[in-house]
């Protein structure tokens, strides 16, 4: 997986940089793939013959970035898509007409704690591809790596992105949001593996709650639907002794 961080992605009113946001993504994507030309990189994700769905995260207080969504979009439409073979959705998925016979998923999402499932990252954000998401809540929400083996996501993930522009790294209660607990990290994650990613993504948050108060203080609910993805959906990799992480840009304060 790739980290790569801007300090300069968030200007002083709270903006996100469009053209860092892009050149962040470009980065990233070209070092993942092992390609010096972001479009040629891009090319080995996705061909012109793809219908890609876009899966993104709406969750208002820290819905995936509008730039971020336009930024993948864009490279897309380059790699040869048609527009009209493009969408970008969350909760609408199972009725969008592109999703429904896609050939292809770009999974995006912010990373932030969560109440049912003590965090939410890349494997949380498909349980839109079900009807019934409250039947995945139980346990934690251990079962949800289930739903990546649904006809409609299954083997369609060309790439995870966790958004780490700004990341919740504390919470109580369903749908809690408190901007003391938000931090500025101004960075994207990017990989094949979403166990992984989500793998790392909390240490993270982890680590940014001990920065901020001195101590870890514990979640409603322990993320153990992460490792449920791996041990017993074998749908990627939780040991982080196991992930290796090439870092790319400005690394000050990272924690991980």
């Amino acid at each position: 997986m790739v980290l790569i961080r801007d300090e300069k992605i968030i200007d002083q009113q709270g903006r996100i940089n469009q053209k860092l946001l892009q050149q962040m993504l470009d980065q990233g994507v070209s070092r993942l793939l092992g390609e010096e030309d972001p479009l040629q990189a891009w090319k080995k994700l996705i061909k012109p013959s793809d219908i890609v769905g876009i899966k993104s995260n709406e969750w208002s207080p820290l819905p995936t970035p509008e730039e971020l969504e336009r930024a993948i979009q864009q490279r897309i439409l380059d790699a040869g898509v048609p527009r009209g073979n493009v969408s970008i959705d969350d909760r609408g998925v199972l009725d969008d007409k592109v999703f429904r016979s896609s050939t292809a998923l770009i999974n995006v999402r912010p990373l932030r704690t969560h109440f049912w499932s003590g965090v939410g990252g890349c494997i949380k954000n498909y349980i839109m591809f079900t009807r019934t998401p409250w039947l995945y809540h139980g346990d934690s929400c251990s079962p949800l790596a289930s739903i990546w083996n649904k006809s409609i996501v299954r083997g369609k993930t060309r790439l995870n992105i966790l958004s780490l522009i700004r990341t919740q790294f504390y919470s109580r209660g369903a749908h809690h949001f408190d901007r003391r607990y938000i931090s500025e990290y101004k960075g994207l994650l990017m990989g094949k593996d979403p166990v992984a990613l989500d793998a790392v993504g909390v240490r993270l948050l982890q680590r940014q709650r001990i920065a901020h108060f001195g101590e870890d203080r514990p979640l409603d609910t322990q993320p153990i639907h992460i490792l449920a993805a791996d041990q017993k959906y074998k749908l990627g990799v939780s040991d982080l002794n196991r992930i290796e992480i090439v870092k790319l840009g400005w690394m000050e304060g990272s924690l991980i």
